[in-house]
């Protein structure tokens, strides 16, 4: 039986700076750096069988809900983060702004 994704928990390891989702045996995650005031989102892993699932939206809600929360800036070094703040207008008030 396929575990419904909206009943699973995203956790978070501090010490590791990465949020983790386990489905189906599989363990999804999303890594990150920290600096004063700042979360980069650097790397989004989602293995292949339960790819296709929604499960990299529900890693990069959490991490943007934790980078909110904790009154952080984001950086979205990820491509998918990136995709996913530019698909979601309720988060682009997150993202740092570059210097040029």
């Amino acid at each position: 039986m396929t575990t419904k994704l909206d009943e699973l928990h995203v956790s978070h390891d501090r010490t590791a700076q990465r949020f983790d989702l386990a489905l189906d045996g599989q363990t999804a995650l999303l890594s990150y750096r920290r600096a004063p005031g700042v979360i980069s989102l650097d790397h989004t892993y989602v293995p292949s069988p339960v790819e296709g699932r929604g499960v990299a939206a529900k890693l990069t809600r959490a991490a943007l809900d934790f980078a909110r929360a904790e009154g952080l800036r984001v950086v979205p070094a990820c491509s998918y983060v990136a995709t996913y703040i530019r698909r979601h207008p309720e988060y682009q008030d997150l993202v740092a702004q570059t210097r040029s």
